[in-house]
C-alpha cells in the first residue's frame, strides 16, 4: 500500500547496518541449504527474492543453474512484523538478480539493495511487470502473486534476466518458464470452471490476499471494505463494521469465507468463528509457500478449495 505497506517491517527507511545488526531473528532460506550471506558456486546465478513465492518460481525456471536467497520463508511467520538482518543484507549485495513484490509490500529490499551498493543487481518489481494500478480513489491490491496473468509475465521476465546473466543457459531458462506458464494456464482453467459454476456468488475475505484469484473465477467480495482494510493496516476495525461483517455469515449472504492464517488475531477470529458457526465453508490462505509446496502445487490447492467450499 503506498502508506502502510502490507509487508510491515522493523526496518526503516535510512536505517543503518547497525541497526539491522540487531534484528537477529530473521527468516533466511539455510534449510534449503542455500546460505543467506549468498555464498553458492560461481557457476551459478545468485538470486535473491523478497519471499519464497518468488524464490520457488526462480527455482522453476532456473533450476539447478540458480541459487536463490528467499528472505521471508518462513511459513509460520508472520510478514507483517518482518525484521530484516544483515544476512539479507550481505545476500543482496552478491546478488545478480534480485526480485521483489513492489506496490509497498517489501520496500525493505529497496533500501536494503541500496545499502548493499549492488549497483549492478537486475532488479525486478512484480506490480511492474503485472502492469496493474491503483483504480480511481483507491489503493492498489498489490498482492499479484494470487494473479496468475501476472505470473506468467513475470515468468517470461524472470527467465530473461537469468538468460542476461547467464547467456549459455538462457534457451534453458526459456523453455523451463514455458513450462512453468503451461502449468498456470491449467490453473486458469480450473478459475474458469468456478465461474461458469458460480459466477456473482459472495464470499467473504478478511484482508485483499486473495481478491485476484477470487474475483477471476467470478465471485463477489462481500465483505466491507472498512474491515479488510483496518485489518490490513493492523488498525481496530470499529464495533459497526465489525458487527456488519459479522452478519454476512449469519444471514448466510456468503458462500466461504477466504482467510488470511498468516494474520489473524481477535477480529478475524471472530469472524472465521461466525462462518464456522453458520456452516459456512472457511478457505485459509497464506500469504508465503506453506512448507513442502511449490508455488503450483500451493495455488492448484488453494484453488480446488475454493471450488469445493463453494460446492458444499
Amino acid at each position: 500500500m503506498s502508506t502502510t505497506p502490507s509487508l510491515r517491517v522493523a526496518l526503516i527507511a535510512g536505517a543503518s547496518l547497525a541497526l539491522l545488526a540487531g534484528c537477529g531473528n530473521s527468516s533466511d532460506s539455510d534449510s534449503d541449504g542455500k546460505n543467506a550471506g549468498g555464498s553458492s558456486s560461481s557457476s551459478k546465478v545468485t538470486v535473491v527474492a523478497s519471499t519464497n513465492v518468488y524464490g520457488d518460481i526462480t527455482e522453476q525456471i532456473g533450476g539447478d543453474k540458480v541459487d536463490v536467497t528467499s528472505i521471508i520463508s518462513d511459513p509460520d511467520q508472520d510478514p507483517h512484523s518482518y525484521e530484516a538482518s544483515t544476512h539479507n543484507q550481505l545476500a543482496l549485495s552478491k546478488a545478480k538478480v534480485v526480485i521483489e513484490n513492489g506496490g509497498g509490500y517489501d520496500d525493505f529490499v529497496d533500501r536494503m539493495l541500496k545499502s548493499s551498493d549492488n549497483s549492478g543487481a537486475e532488479l525486478i518489481n512484480a506490480v511492474k511487470v503485472s502492469g496493474k494500478t491503483a483504480p480511481e480513489g483507491e489503493e492498489l491490491n498489490e498482492h499479484v502473486w494470487y494473479d496468475f496473468p501476472t505470473v506468467s509475465k513475470l515468468a517470461d521476465r524472470i527467465a530473461a534476466a537469468l538468460g542476461k546473466a547467464d547467456s549459455a543457459n538462457a534457451d534453458t531458462f526459456t523453455k523451463n518458464a514455458e513450462a512453468f506458464k503451461k502449468k498456470l494456464t491449467a490453473l486458469e482453467t480450473k478459475e474458469a470452471d468456478i465461474k461458469k459454476a458460480h459466477e456473482g456468488e459472495g464470499v467473504g475475505i478478511t484482508e485483499p490476499v486473495p481478491l485476484y484469484l477470487t474475483e477471476a473465477a467470478g465471485l463477489e467480495n462481500k465483505t466491507p471494505e472498512e474491515f479488510s482494510e483496518a485489518i490490513e493496516e493492523g488498525d481496530d476495525v470499529s464495533p459497526k463494521t465489525l458487527q456488519e461483517t459479522l452478519k454476512l455469515y449469519s444471514d448466510k449472504e456468503v458462500k466461504a469465507l477466504v482467510y488470511n492464517e498468516q494474520t489473524s488475531g481477535p477480529q478475524t477470529e471472530k469472524v472465521k468463528k461466525a462462518a464456522e458457526d453458520a456452516g459456512i465453508s472457511v478457505v485459509p490462505v497464506t500469504e508465503t509457500l506453506p512448507e513442502g509446496k511449490d508455488y503450483i502445487g500451493w495455488m492448484t490447492s488453494n484453488v480446488d478449495a475454493l471450488a469445493a467450499a463453494l460446492n458444499k
